[in-house]
C-alpha cells in the first residue's frame, strides 16, 4: 500500500518511461528545463521529462539537476550514485562566475550565483541565497568562503542568515526591500559602487526594492527584473509576475539599458549571453515589448 506521502507526490503521467521523472510536487520553477533542456520540459503547468537521458553528459545534466530541484521533484526509479553530480556545484558559467544550484524552496527555485574573487579585489561574491546545504557550504568554504552577498530583492533571500552568520559575509540590498539583518542598504535610483568591479543598479518594477548587480561591466546579475525568453525568442520582464508597478519596471528598463554588459544571468528563467555590441538593439527589443504590454 502506497504511503501517504507517495500518494501525494505521484510520477506524472506526462513523463516519457524510463529511469528519471517529475513528480505531482513540481512547482513549475523552470530550473530543471533550462539547467537540462534535452531531458526536460514542460507540459501542462508542470515539469516533466520528454526525452531520457543518453550519454555521459545528459545524464550528469539530469541528476545535477535533481540536486537542485528545490521541491525534490525530480526522483529516479533506481537508487542512483550522485556523487559527481554533487562535486560538480558550483557549476561554472562563464570566467570567474558559477552557478550554485541547489535552489531553494523558500524562493520559489530563484537562482543564485557565485563569483570568486581574490582578497586583494573584493573576495568572493554570493548573489542571493541558494538552499542550505552542507556539501555545497563546503565547496563555498573550499573556494574561499563569502566576502560580500547581494540581494537582488526579497522574494529571493532564502536562507541568507544562515550564509550570512556562517560566513561572516556583509549583505547588500536596496532599502525598499530590505529584510531585518541587511548590514548595507542602498538608496534611491542611482547605481552605486562597491568596489571597483561591482555596481549596484537599482531597477524597481518587479518589486519596489529590486536591483541588479554588474559586474565588471560584463556580468549582469539580474533577480526577477529581467531574463531570456525561449519561447518569445528575446529579452523580456514577468508581466503577470510584477508586484509593485509595470511602468516604473519599463523605465527601470530604460536606465539599465544605457549600461554596457552582455552577460544576463537571472533568478528565474534563462539566462543569455549577447555580444555587448549587440546587447542595446537586444535591450531596445525588450523595452518595446514591455511597452505593447503595458
Amino acid at each position: 500500500m502506497l504511503s501517504a506521502m507517495t500518494e501525494k507526490r505521484r510520477r506524472l503521467a506526462t513523463n516519457q518511461p524510463g529511469e528519471f521523472f517529475v513528480d505531482s510536487s513540481c512547482i513549475d520553477c523552470d530550473t530543471c528545463r533550462w539547467m537540462a533542456p534535452g531531458v526536460f520540459d514542460r507540459a501542462e503547468e508542470q515539469s516533466r521529462v520528454h526525452h531520457q537521458p543518453v550519454g555521459a553528459a545528459e545524464t550528469l545534466a539530469a541528476e545535477q539537476a535533481l540536486l537542485a530541484c528545490p521541491t525534490a521533484s525530480i526522483k529516479s526509479e533506481s537508487k542512483r550514485d550522485l556523487a559527481a553530480a554533487r562535486a560538480s556545484f558550483p557549476l561554472p558559467v562563464a570566467e570567474d562566475v558559477f552557478h550554485c544550484g541547489y535552489h531553494s524552496e523558500a524562493s520559489f527555485g530563484a537562482t543564485s550565483y557565485l563569483v570568486v574573487r581574490p582578497e586583494e579585489r573584493g573576495g568572493n561574491v554570493l548573489i542571493d541565497s541558494p538552499r542550505w546545504n552542507k556539501e555545497l557550504v563546503r565547496r563555498l568554504d573550499e573556494l574561499g568562503g563569502v566576502r560580500t552577498l547581494f540581494l537582488t530583492h526579497v522574494d529571493d533571500v532564502a536562507e541568507h542568515a544562515r550564509f550570512a552568520e556562517h560566513f561572516g559575509c556583509e549583505r547588500v540590498m536596496h532599502a525598499a526591500d530590505a529584510v531585518p539583518g541587511v548590514e548595507r542598504l542602498i538608496e534611491g535610483l542611482e547605481p552605486v559602487a562597491l568596489d571597483p568591479e561591482l555596481r549596484v543598479i537599482p531597477t524597481p518594477g518587479h518589486t519596489a526594492g529590486s536591483a541588479c548587480l554588474l559586474y565588471r561591466e560584463r556580468f549582469l546579475f539580474t533577480g526577477d527584473h529581467l531574463a531570456w525568453s525561449e519561447s518569445r525568442g528575446h529579452l523580456y520582464a514577468f508581466r503577470t509576475a510584477t508586484w509593485f508597478d509595470w511602468d516604473a519596471q519599463v523605465r527601470s528598463m530604460e536606465r539599465l539599458a544605457r549600461e554596457r554588459f552582455e552577460w544576463v544571468l537571472p533568478g528565474h528563467g534563462w539566462r543569455a549571453h549577447v555580444p555587448a555590441e549587440d546587447m542595446p538593439a537586444a535591450m531596445a527589443k525588450c523595452v518595446a515589448w514591455m511597452r505593447a504590454h503595458a
